[in-house]
């Protein structure tokens, strides 16, 4: 059973940046793709971003690209989002995902993790 651990997130105001890590153990970590979704309050979980099983594709939200940027390391088994030019719409609690896949208009992933607050302030 694979266990994420996110950390790195905390309050800041707007146009700061932050970076979360998301570990991963008890799995192969460099085997599959792993994604970053967010939960803003009072809305449904979304999707921010993800990146293939070696790094060379990555995907983003329209409301994030050009601001965020998803990497991993897979010798270290942990994925990153370093997220620029925060907003206050960005606060959520950001979840990282194992192996994330899109059926139809929904997303799945095999293991998420617990969660990592972000809150922005204006």
């Amino acid at each position: 059973q694979v266990q994420l651990a996110e950390s790195g997130g905390g309050l800041v105001q707007a146009g700061d940046s932050l970076r979360l890590s998301c570990a991963a153990s008890g799995g192969t970590f460099s085997m599959v793709g792993m994604g970053w979704f967010r939960q803003c309050p009072g809305k449904e979980r979304e999707f921010v971003a993800r990146i293939s099983l070696f790094g060379t594709r990555t995907d983003y939200a329209d409301s994030v690209e050009g601001r965020f940027t998803i990497s991993r390391d897979n010798a270290k088994n942990t994925v990153y989002l370093q997220m620029n030019s925060l907003q206050p719409e960005d606060t959520a609690v950001y979840y990282c995902a194992f192996n994330p896949a899109k059926y139809a208009t929904n997303w799945r992933a095999d293991y998420w993790g617990q969660g990592t607050q972000v809150t922005v302030s204006s």
